[in-house]
C-alpha cells in the first residue's frame, strides 16, 4: 500500500479524466496523494470535478520527473496496458494504489499500476499482474492468478484457483467457480456464472455461463 504523511503531499499523475479517474483520485487522497489529471480532451477540458486537467498525455510524457507516480485511470483494459507499457519504458514510477478498506493478504502479489478499490478481499498467494482493476467489493481467493490489464468489476467473485488471462473482462456481479480460467480478452457478462473454462476472446452471458449470440439486425 502507498501511503504518505507530512507536507508537501507528493504529486499523482492521473492519465485520464474519467468516471473511474474520479475514483481513483479519490482513493489516492485518502493515500496521502495531492492529484492532477492529464487527458487528450485538454484544453476543451480543464477539470475532472475538483480536480484539475493539466495537459494531455503528451504533455506527460515530458514532464514524469515532477510526479511520485503516475496512474492509468482508462477503463479498456487494451488501452490502459499500452499506456502503462509506455510509462514503464520512459521510466514512470507506477504504484499499486490499495484503498485502506481493501483487505488484502500479506501473502498476495498485487503488480505495478493495479488498482484495488473499497472492499475488495484478496486472499492468499493469489498474484495479479500490471494494471489491473479489482473494483469495488469484489472478491479474489486463494491461489488465483490474474494477468497484466485484468478488470473485476464491482461486486464479482472468483473461487479458489481461477486463472484470468491477459486483458479479460470480468462483469459486475459474475460469480466464477473454482479452478476456471478465462481466456485472454474474454469478457464476462453482468451476474454471469462461470462453471466452466472460457477460451480468450469470448463473450459469456448468463447462469451458467453460455456465448453470446449474435442477432440479426433485420426485422
Amino acid at each position: 500500500m502507498s501511503k504518505f504523511t507530512g507536507t508537501p503531499k507528493p504529486q499523482l499523475a492521473i492519465l485520464g479524466a474519467s468516471g473511474h479517474g474520479k475514483v481513483v483520485a479519490d482513493m489516492a487522497e485518502l493515500l496521502g496523494y495531492a492529484c492532477v489529471f492529464f487527458d487528450d480532451a485538454y484544453p476543451d477540458k480543464q477539470t475532472n470535478e475538483v480536480w484539475s486537467i493539466v495537459g494531455t498525455s503528451a504533455d506527460l510524457y515530458t514532464r514524469l520527473s515532477e510526479f511520485a507516480g503516475v496512474a492509468v485511470a482508462i477503463g479498456n483494459n487494451a488501452i490502459r496496458a499500452q499506456k502503462l507499457q509506455e510509462l514503464q519504458n520512459l521510466g514512470a514510477v507506477l504504484p499499486c494504489l490499495i484503498h485502506p478498506n481493501a483487505v488484502v493478504s500479506q501473502y498476495a502479489r498485487i503488480g505495478a499500476g493495479s488498482v484495488v478499490f473499497a472492499g475488495v478481499a484478496v486472499n492468499a498467494f493469489t498474484q495479479v499482474g500490471m494494471g489491473a482493476i479489482l473494483n469495488t467489493g469484489c472478491t479474489v481467493d486463494h491461489d488465483c492468478r490474474l494477468g497484466d490489464a485484468v478488470h473485476v468489476s464491482p461486486g464479482a467473485n472468483l473461487a479458489g484457483g481461477v486463472t484470468v488471462e491477459d486483458h479479460a473482462w470480468v462483469g459486475i456481479g459474475a460469480s466464477i467457480r473454482q479452478l476456471a480460467t478465462i481466456g485472454a480478452n474474454a469478457t464476462i457478462g453482468a451476474s454471469c456464472v462461470v462453471l466452466k473454462n472460457i477460451p480468450a476472446d469470448a463473450v459469456v452471458v448468463g447462469n451458467p455461463a453460455k456465448p453470446l449470440q449474435k442477432h440479426s439486425s433485420a426485422i
